[in-house]
């Protein structure tokens, strides 16, 4: 069973530079043991001390969120595309007012 997986320019830092790999896993813990294997340095962005999923991780198959497909219960099927979303939150404040909403033509 072949599954392709993208890497995110966010993670790629992390896999020197690889944006897809291709595989054979069952499900997602298989998936991630061999994205350890491969890329070591990308495990703690993947897994948290637990070896659950990150909390901030996305995870989709097929564009859809794995979470409504059984989550790490789900059995990738032959030819299954797995998409990697870290979320990303940040922003600057505005001198000492916090931050500051975005205002078309300010």
């Amino acid at each position: 069973m072949t599954v392709t997986v993208q890497i995110p320019t966010a993670l790629r830092r992390l896999t020197a530079g690889t944006a897809r790999i291709t595989c054979a896993a069952a499900n997602l813990g298989e998936l991630f043991s061999t994205l350890d294997t491969q890329f070591p340095e990308l495990k703690s962005h993947l897994r948290d001390e637990s070896g659950e999923i990150r909390r901030f991780l996305n995870v989709y198959v097929n564009e859809e969120d794995i979470r409504f497909l059984g989550g790490s219960a789900y059995a990738f099927k032959d030819g299954d595309e797995v998409l990697l979303v870290p979320s990303i939150a940040g922003g600057a404040p505005d001198d000492d007012k916090g931050l500051q909403p975005w205002v078309r033509g300010s």
